[in-house]
């Protein structure tokens, strides 16, 4: 349905109109302004294609992916049920593909990876529009496609939204891609740069993870030693009998966890002998005790210290059992 309104706005100029202000909230001056206005011009342009462009059958072994991934994964259960009605009621609605830029007779995939995907394991021809596009005009429209379905999680988002700007791609290019501001794209682009990619990889979608905890991990593994630790909880054994629905939970778990033991509050006490020759500091975190002395006329005490440390202690001893009455 998302997806319906999407073109319903593009077909008709003046809800065209309404839902460019929609989506585009970030201001918009001079040569950004010249830049997000084209962007949307070719967003609305590659979407018109599925209201009335001529829809072909194609070999999907004709058409290659996309140089952008918009899902972490395609063998999940949502794709599993979209085969099972592929086979039983055929392709509901055509992909978008787009001549190979470079080999003669081959397509590159602009939307619709998973019925491509499910086409092909099927055994059957893709129902595909063909339309020369430029690599940005894709973009956007693959962008803006996903965004329509409203079902990719923020990693996903956040990962293809990298990928724009690896690609070569302006931040312009991006954040019409996937309707965002300046202030989202920058979230986005830190929490995977951030996070140690094999963690991203192996916490998956995180379908319904927002992008505020993401966020929390993301503080969490600033530090390398939380980082290092990330990487080694999500390499180990342990991670694998943990549900895939659950492994972000668990990792962000197991490191605030790890913070909170290294913030345990600690006190320090100062004494002096009464001559003042010798002076002692007591620090206290947890259940760790140190104690250091300086004994600059009595260099003796700290020996002798450490040589009736049992005499100590057993008086020690002696004076909690009186507090307890034992």
């Amino acid at each position: 349905m998302a997806r319906k309104g999407l073109l319903t706005s593009i077909i008709s100029p003046d809800a065209a109109v309404a839902d460019a202000a929609a989506r585009s909230q970030y201001a918009r001056r001079g040569a950004s302004r010249t830049m997000m206005l084209s962007l949307d011009e070719m967003s609305q342009n590659s979407a018109r294609l599925l209201e009335g462009e001529a829809v072909v059958a194609l070999d999907p072994g004709l058409v290659n992916a996309s140089p952008t991934a918009d899902r972490m994964e395609l063998d999940d259960q949502d794709y599993r049920d979209l085969v099972a009605a592929m086979r039983a009621n055929g392709q509901a609605s055509p992909i978008l593909v787009r001549p190979h830029p470079t080999e003669h007779g081959r397509y590159m995939v602009v939307f619709g990876r998973r019925r491509l995907k499910a086409a092909a394991e099927i055994g059957v021809p893709v129902r595909a529009v063909i339309k020369p596009m430029a690599d940005e005009a894709a973009v956007v429209a693959q962008g803006q496609e996903n965004s329509a379905r409203a079902d990719l999680s923020f990693i996903e988002r956040a990962l293809f939204a990298r990928q724009v700007l690896d690609l070569g791609h302006s931040k312009e290019t991006a954040k019409a891609a996937l309707t965002v501001d300046d202030s989202v794209l920058s979230r986005m682009l830190s929490v995977v740069d951030v996070i140690p990619a094999v963690v991203i990889r192996t916490l998956g979608p995180a379908k319904g993870v927002g992008r505020d905890r993401w966020e929390e991990l993301k503080k969490a593994v600033l530090a390398p030693k939380n980082a290092a630790a990330a990487v080694d909880l999500v390499e180990s054994a342990e991670i694998r009998q943990v549900d895939e629905a659950e492994r972000f939970n668990f990792v962000l778990a197991a490191l605030l966890h790890r913070s909170r033991k290294k913030l345990a509050p600690s006190t320090t006490t100062s004494w002096s002998s009464s001559d003042q020759a010798v002076l002692a500091k007591v620090g206290v975190k947890g259940r760790a005790v140190s104690i250091s002395l300086s004994s600059k006329n009595q260099p003796g005490f700290g020996v002798w210290l450490s040589e009736n440390l049992e005499d100590l202690y057993q008086a020690f001893k002696k004076t909690q059992k009186v507090q307890t009455g034992d």
